[in-house]
């Protein structure tokens, strides 16, 4: 299993040397560009199954000329 946890910066070093000292976890770091990078495809993941949910009609969409007239 993987996770993605988010520590603050000053404790980071500290947490992934604990996460490093249990012979069964194996820890290291990514970039804050990776980081958002995964949150982003976390997004469209999600935007996907809505798409799906809409066709199912499970929920509401709306229609592309709405979309503009908010932007």
């Amino acid at each position: 299993m993987k996770l993605l946890v988010d520590v603050k910066d000053n404790q980071a070093a500290d947490f992934i040397e604990m996460l490093k000292s249990l012979s069964h976890i194996k820890a290291q770091p990514i970039s804050a560009p990776d980081a958002a990078l995964l949150a982003e495809i976390k997004e469209i993941k999600k935007a996907f199954k809505n798409v799906t949910k809409i066709k199912a009609g499970k929920l509401k969409g709306r229609s592309a000329q709405e979309l503009l007239n908010e932007l």
